[in-house]
């Protein structure tokens, strides 16, 4: 999600779809899936007429209206601003031009009713629970529960509205995957990236722990994270960084991992964002002047077997919410597309919670409901923060005259209650039933309640300022230590206090002497090079952290926080470097003097040990900064880093000093220019890590620490390397931009494989202090193959059931002892006298019951999916002179089939142990069935290769896989 953009109010449509309408019948077609495109008639989306809905015209009229003729000044502003937005929106002019047809809407089989929830036995008491509160709602009562109140219409950035009566109490939700966003005294965690870089299952937990502890005693009951989807198809995604890594199975465990951590704490976790939103272009409609967001076209194998991977994890690990994404899919909004939600999320995938949506994410009423919608957020309905739902009173008018069925409400209802039983949220001690102890709109102790209403309203205590810090510094420490990657190192690191240790230094400064003829004497000379080796202007400069000032901790947008203190490289740096034996000079700028005029600082041919420090940063889409909207524009260090790296690297000690380059980013990062430089003895990739940088990068440079972490993605030697598939589309190809996926399974390194690309550093790649040995792996057969799971089981529960009979019409009434805030969303209408049930334009194929899925039955698919069927063992052994851990990942190769491409590797296992010096340890892999399966098209189910050999690799990176064993 994110905040409110100020071109985006005034950009959406005029019309909002009602219920009942005609453009609702046309929206309720959002029922595609991501299965092949068929050969069926389709509906054309009704286009904007030029007159009545064209975007210059809305601005002339607001700006009209504002101004009057009353200022010049008004007027000459809004010149300025009208030429702006020509010139930002002509892109979409010039599709407008060229396109005159948009793509049809829906292209893919319905898929209705939606499945029930209740069906999984872990849910089943829950269930029982709140069907008893649900029974006794009222119309009104399940409206709110299922409808967010508005945007800043609560201290948290979403809220629904409580079921008084019947005990149920309003929800409080908040970004985001990092830590508490907007609030005050929280950790500031390392982001995803570098999480999905310790490849640390304990690690993972761990830090979703600590993050549901402040959630909790900040007051929140719903955490909008893990994020696990973009899953990093084009390495330039500006929202990578959120996520855990390019590799569904490496997403998978880290969020499933960190589901389990969250909720252990009783914090419902939302797993988002579903599905396929890999780009920041175009990602909402009326962006660059058009109608609808980007189309995201895939195809079933590649929905499966990729991008829905990790959300399959996260069900089995019994998350409570998935948040729809802002992105189409084969042309049908995801939030609105009954194929993704009640056919793969809710059958499937047996998913027990409820589906909310991204914030302004719904794009349709009646329609998202029947596909499977059970929370609208922020409860806006198209446009942000003016009090007009596509749910709230519309949803109460469609349950009273039929077109939402009793039946469907009465199951969104559930599945929202059912949740907040499943954490325990019922427990008043854990969760009192009042606001969050903070507010996301005011850093003021006092304000009200409901901030985005004009309003009157008492003004209470909002910001309490309780810290939730405890000792949580320690786990964004360890986190932040072991998600820095070592990619070279030449016999240069770990450093030491005194500079280099004496052995090293002796050898240094024999090899210089010879060299130049110069003899070094005293303190050993250090330069420290690099705005991102500083503070800046601090953490918290740029609000949600839009700009790339100072060292980077984290990418911007919904998925930041406010840091309380980032500690910067050169801080630690200053702490940890003996000032008796060293010097330490700081060049904490990126467009370096090196002329020494400076008398106050040595030259930098003087200067024995240069470190130098160079970022790339980018965020959500409603933030711009420089030339990065969102998704970054290259591949390459910013701020001018390659020249510094190079710049540095000639001059430090006249060309003979020893250079470490540190990277910070959001992810990949192209080095071409200057990895290979002989005095770049060693780089060091320390992603985004949160609050500890300084700490936890000092910690790798003088060894107090042993490097373990392993890439999370490949580092190519260019953005071409990565193929079309990895190229953001930063240009609309038509009113509705097409992101074909045609690359299917080939992402990241499953790609530089079949094309035979060497990388750069490839996936899973990592060095480490001491040296790790893989030997002798055996695998142990536990079932037999068999091409197909056993039959779907019978579900373990009932879900419940209600009375389907419509409510009567007084209940949706205002209450008239309701004081009104304007623009806050309520489920009442001031009168019901007009609503008659009707014959509603329902979908095509909507009265189709479908066929379960053979791939479902349970929370996380069909049980038999989940059984292991193969154990394979590996001997590890630490041959180098000192403690650190090894992570062992296995690869898996399939059997040769007729008609099907399989890459040429796939993760499906790792750990990480540690070991010592000499010591050995077995390392024991679990493959489940459908770790071994491919996602057959034809059987719509998983499906093992009976024929031939399956072979399991296993080393420290993909491409270091020394050992192996065959099933």
């Amino acid at each position: 999600m994110g905040p409110r953009d100020e071109t985006e109010e005034v950009l959406l449509p005029t019309r909002r779809r009602s219920f009942g309408s005609d453009d609702d019948a046309f929206d309720s077609d959002s029922d595609l899936s991501a299965t092949d495109y068929v050969d069926r008639p389709k509906r054309r989306r009704p286009s904007p007429s030029p007159q009545k809905f064209s975007p210059r015209r809305r601005w002339c009229t607001f700006l009209f209206e504002t101004c009057g003729r009353r200022s010049k000044c008004c007027i000459g502003v809004v010149g300025a601003i009208l030429l702006l937005w020509l010139l930002l929106t002509a892109g979409g002019v010039f599709v407008y031009k060229k396109v005159q047809e948009e793509p049809l809407y829906g292209q893919s089989p319905p898929w209705y009713p939606t499945p029930k929830g209740g069906i999984a036995a872990t849910w089943a008491k829950s269930y029982e629970k709140a069907a008893k509160m649900v029974e006794k709602m009222t119309l009104a009562e399940k409206v709110n529960v299922t409808t967010g109140t508005g945007w800043q219409m609560g201290l948290a950035v979403g809220t629904n509205a409580p079921a008084v009566y019947v005990g149920f109490p309003q929800l409080q939700l908040q970004d985001g995957p990092l830590g508490i966003r907007f609030a005050d005294n929280i950790t500031a965690f390392p982001a995803g990236i570098t999480v999905g870089a310790t490849w640390n299952r304990q690690l993972m937990y761990a830090r979703g722990k600590a993050h549901a502890i402040e959630a909790r005693e900040k007051g929140i009951n719903v955490l909008l994270g893990p994020c696990v989807g973009p899953l990093g198809r084009m390495p330039a995604g500006g929202r990578n960084w959120e996520g855990f890594g390019a590799d569904p199975y490496l997403q998978g465990i880290a969020g499933a991992e960190t589901v389990k951590g969250i909720q252990s704490e009783g914090v419902m976790a939302t797993i988002k964002h579903f599905i396929a939103n890999e780009q920041e272009h175009f990602r909402q409609p009326w962006e660059w002047g058009l109608p609808h967001a980007i189309s995201s076209n895939i195809d079933d194998r590649t929905l499966h077997e990729l991008y829905a991977w990790p959300f399959g994890d996260a069900v089995k690990a019994g998350v409570a919410s998935v948040m729809c994404s802002y992105n189409q899919v084969n042309n049908s909004y995801a939030c609105g597309n009954s194929k993704l939600l009640n056919g793969i999320l809710k059958d499937e995938l047996g998913f027990q919670g409820f589906v909310m949506s991204d914030w302004l994410a719904q794009r349709s009423g009646v329609a998202s409901a029947l596909a499977g919608l059970d929370m609208t957020m922020p409860g806006d309905g198209l446009r942000w923060a003016n009090g007009e739902s596509l749910w709230g009173p519309e949803l109460t008018r469609a349950v009273l005259n039929g077109s939402v069925p009793v039946d469907r409400l009465n199951d969104m209802v559930t599945r929202i209650v059912a949740a907040w039983y499943q954490l325990g949220q019922d427990d008043e001690k854990k969760f009192p039933r009042q606001p969050p102890n903070f507010s996301s709109w005011t850093n003021e102790e006092k304000g009200v309640l409901a901030p985005g209403s004009s309003s009157p309203q008492e003004e209470v205590v909002v910001n309490k300022f309780i810290n939730v810090q405890a000792n949580h510094s320690v786990i964004a420490r360890e986190v932040a230590a072991e998600g820095t990657v070592l990619l070279k190192n030449e016999n240069l690191l770990p450093i030491s206090r005194q500079g280099l240790d004496a052995a090293k230094l002796k050898a240094r400064r024999s090899i210089v002497e010879r060299a130049t003829g110069k003899r070094h004497t005293g303190k050993f000379k250090v330069g420290v090079f690099g705005e991102d080796a500083g503070p800046g202007d601090g953490p918290n400069a740029c609000k949600d952290r839009g700009c790339n000032q100072g060292t980077l901790g984290s990418g911007w947008g919904s998925g930041a926080v406010e840091f309380p203190y980032l500690v910067s490289p050169i801080e630690s740096l200053r702490e940890k470097f003996d000032s008796e034996k060293v010097e330490l000079h700081e060049y904490l700028d990126n467009k370096v003097s090196f002329s020494n005029k400076d008398s106050s600082k040595v030259a930098v041919a003087d200067l024995e040990l240069c470190i130098v420090f160079v970022n790339a940063d980018s965020g959500e889409g409603f933030a711009k900064w420089a030339d990065v909207s969102g998704d970054r524009p290259d591949l390459k260090p910013q701020k001018g880093g390659d020249d510094l790296v190079v710049n540095v690297a000639s001059k430090c000690g006249s060309g003979s000093g020893d250079v470490i380059v540190v990277i910070h980013a959001v992810g990949p990062v192209v080095m071409e220019k200057w990895i290979d430089l002989p005095n770049v003895k060693a780089v060091i990739f320390a992603n985004l890590p949160g609050q500890e940088s300084g700490h936890a990068l000092t910690d790798i440079l003088f060894g107090d620490t042993n490097p373990s972490g392993h890439l999370p993605f490949t580092i190519g030697k260019s953005l071409a390397d990565y193929g079309d598939a990895g190229q953001v589309l930063y240009l609309p190809n038509g009113v509705v931009p097409q992101q074909d996926f045609n690359e299917g399974l080939y992402i990241d390194y499953r790609h530089f494989d079949k094309k035979e690309i060497e990388p750069r550093f490839e996936f899973g790649f990592g060095l480490s202090y001491t040296t790790f040995k893989f030997s002798n792996v055996a695998v142990h057969s536990l079932r037999h193959k068999t091409a197909l799971p056993d039959k779907r089981p019978s579900p373990a529960a009932k879900p419940p059931s209600y009375s389907i009979v419509i409510p009567k019409k007084a209940e949706a009434l205002f209450p008239p002892e309701i004081r009104r805030l304007d623009k806050y969303v309520y489920p009442y209408l001031d009168n019901v006298d007009d609503i008659e049930p009707g014959k509603y334009p329902y979908p095509d194929g909507y009265e189709v019951q479908q066929p379960l899925s053979g791939a479902g039955g349970a929370e996380g698919g069909n049980p038999e999916l989940w059984a292991i069927n193969i154990e394979v063992d590996v001997d590890v052994k630490n041959e180098g002179p000192v403690a650190g851990a090894v992570v062992p990942q296995l690869y898996l190769q399939y059997p040769a089939k007729e008609g099907i491409d399989f890459p040429v590797k796939v993760l499906r296992g790792f750990h990480k142990v540690f070991l010592k010096p000499g010591e050995s340890k077995t390392v024991k892999f679990s493959l489940t069935r459908r770790d071994l399966s491919y996602w057959d098209v034809h059987f719509q189910n998983w499906l093992i290769v009976e024929e031939g050999e399956y072979k399991f690799l296993v080393g420290g990176s993909s491409r270091d896989l020394p050992v192996s064993g065959v099933w």
